[in-house]
């Protein structure tokens, strides 16, 4: 399942706090093609995160817009 969420705040091990449209905050990481082509995420971005199933607290930052 994938969502569409804002950025909060930046965590080390480039883990981020994300809040989904439907006014949840997870915790995402970002994906590996996004480490491999140096993809920047900060604070502040809309980015779409997959989750697992509907009732995850972790997700995984697959795009940024």
């Amino acid at each position: 399942m994938t969502t569409e969420g804002i950025v909060v705040e930046a965590l080390p091990g480039a883990s981020f706090k994300v809040k989904l449209d439907d006014e949840r905050e997870i915790l995402a990481y970002i994906s590996g093609k996004m480490r491999v082509r140096r993809i920047r995420v900060l604070p502040g971005d809309k980015v779409k995160v997959e989750l697992a199933s509907p009732g995850d607290e972790r997700g995984r930052i697959i795009w940024r817009m």
